[in-house]
């Protein structure tokens, strides 16, 4: 046990006492993919006790020049349970929770309260804002990373400091994703690897701690740089929330915002067809006692209609992302 982690217990920063409070720790990791590869293989490396996996995803042969903990012999395997085998051949003393599920709101909640760090390395924006509204509640730190392209950054939120919506509370308005705009594997490297770094800090109570920082990269000039967010204050007003399709109640007005060719028929009875472009005028007739819940696949296009919908008024609104596939935030990769 000594000789595994010898280079690191050298180290004033741990020590025997952080070694042991790694080992002593659990960390919820959302996303087995390009950023939560090398989040993964360093948490193992470095003895962290406990790690959860979530990703419903299978290994693509697309997957392979930027997540490396997999093989060519492993597409088609659900990537949790790779990672799983690669981590626990890795270190044997870890124990590998892996969870082959789509992140909700329900879940989440139950699985933040059980871990001491959270790291958002998903590709689903909506995956993005429901860990940090379970941080929030929970006090638990949440640490967020995004690459696409040569660009990304990494924060640290929650647990006392602002939330990810303090920061990021609208999304833009032109968006890519790393099926247009590229990505190389060693830039989710190095991010995946800064995301690493933060959780170590925060389990080994580094100071400066890395909560309210974000550490942005550009790879191709390659510069640094950051900023402090610790007094950006919450977004005023109502943050309309992302809820599981069990939560909508028979009063609520329903817009799907997926296509007949996405959706054939809503999976709610009493939804009503709207695109972000004219969910304005059809809502025009809902009675302002109505919750509104918006529907779509990534929580993409949900996000925009709630933006335009607060514009003109409307409080009580509420999201669902019914799958994550085909419409991605510049988020991980």
């Amino acid at each position: 046990m000594t000789t595994r982690y010898a280079r690191q217990i050298v180290l004033p920063e741990v020590g025997e006492t952080g070694q042991a409070k790694l080992t002593s720790s659990s960390v919820l990791v959302i996303g087995a993919g390009g950023l939560g590869c090398p989040v993964l293989q360093y948490l193992a490396a470095a003895g962290v006790g406990r790690i959860t996996i979530v990703d419903h995803d299978r290994v693509d042969e697309s997957n392979l020049h930027r997540q490396p903990i997999y093989r060519a012999t492993d597409i088609g395997q659900l990537k949790v349970e790779v990672a799983k085998r690669a981590l626990e051949a890795l270190n044997p003393s870890v124990i590998v929770d892996a969870l082959a599920i789509s992140l909700g709101p329900a879940a989440a909640t139950d699985l933040v309260r059980g871990a001491d760090v959270i790291v958002d390395a998903a590709d689903s924006i909506a995956v993005t804002y429901i860990l940090s509204d379970a941080c929030q509640a929970t006090g638990k730190p949440l640490v967020s990373a995004s690459c696409v392209g040569l660009k990304g950054y990494v924060g640290a939120f929650c647990a006392g400091a602002p939330s990810y919506r303090s920061v990021f509370p609208d999304i833009p308005q032109n968006l890519g994703n790393c099926a247009t705009l590229g990505v190389l594997g060693s830039g989710v490297g190095v991010l995946g690897g800064l995301q690493a770094q933060m959780v170590l800090a925060l389990i080994l109570g580094l100071d400066p701690s890395p909560l309210g920082q974000v550490v942005s990269v550009d790879l191709q000039k390659l510069e640094f740089g950051g900023f402090s967010f610790l007094d950006a204050p919450e977004p005023s007003g109502f943050a309309p929330p992302f809820i599981a399709p069990s939560d909508i109640n028979p009063d609520d007005t329903v817009f799907e915002l997926r296509s007949l060719d996405e959706v054939s028929v809503s999976p709610f009875p009493q939804a009503r067809r709207a695109t972000v472009d004219t969910i304005v005028e059809r809502s025009r007739d809902v009675a302002g006692s109505s919750r509104i819940v918006l529907c779509c696949r990534s929580g993409l296009r949900a996000l925009r209609a709630a933006s335009l919908l607060r514009d003109q008024g409307h409080q009580k609104l509420a999201l669902i992302a019914m799958g994550d596939i085909g419409e991605f935030c510049p988020r991980s990769v």
